[in-house]
């Protein structure tokens, strides 16, 4: 049975995501995309009327896939430390990821001709994630906005350095696989666990 509306374009958003990985950001086309998911061009435009709309429905697509493998830092512990330990072991874990490092790198490629993409895959991956640990901070000890959002981004920036920039140059190789559950056994986790440590140790005491 021919796929038909919501399920065509999710199919389409899939078949588009593997050729942008592969082929990158100016060489996909929407021949190859069309090609892909086996439907005509015609077809492809009904749902995405250019390359670039179809970018950014890919990226809500990453959104949603990255927000329900990542889930609250809450869901992992009713402690503190070990849940942001775990919530951030699970993000940098998913963004060392093979395909997350190549659309990282595909983001950093579109950044002058088409910004609006590159702004929003930051959105997603970066401040999106820094909103979830800034609320948890927030609700967890009585933080005010400001002291939790601060708090926030220390925290995803010791995170991420080095071992993300590490395998976005291509120091070190990303993860070629990724459990759906939370941080693989062996997903070295003492870092994180170091940082957390010392984040809460300086956040101010509720009254």
């Amino acid at each position: 049975m021919a796929l038909r509306g919501d399920r065509l374009r999710e199919h389409i958003l899939y078949a588009a995501k593997d050729v942008f990985l592969e082929m990158g950001f100016e060489r996909a086309s929407m021949d190859a995309i069309s090609s892909r998911a086996e439907t005509s061009k015609r077809t492809l435009y009904a749902h995405f009327e250019s390359k670039e709309k179809l970018y950014l429905a890919i990226i809500e697509l990453v959104r949603t896939l990255s927000m329900t493998k990542l889930r609250m830092p809450g869901d992992y512990s009713s402690d503190p430390a070990e849940a942001l330990t775990l919530f951030c072991g699970r993000y940098l874990e998913i963004l060392l990821y093979a395909p997350s490092i190549r659309m990282c790198r595909m983001g950093i490629e579109i950044a002058e001709r088409f910004p609006e993409g590159a702004e929003q895959y930051f959105d997603v991956i970066f401040s999106a994630m820094n909103e979830r640990v800034s609320t948890y901070l927030k609700k967890e000890f009585g933080l005010g906005a400001k002291t939790s959002a601060e708090a926030a981004q220390k925290l995803i920036g010791q995170i991420l350095y080095p071992r993300y920039l590490r395998a976005l140059f291509g120091v070190d190789k990303p993860t070629k696989n990724i459990r759906e559950d939370g941080p693989a056994a062996d997903f070295n986790l003492k870092p994180i666990r170091k940082a957390v440590a010392e984040l809460l140790d300086s956040l101010p005491r509720r009254a």
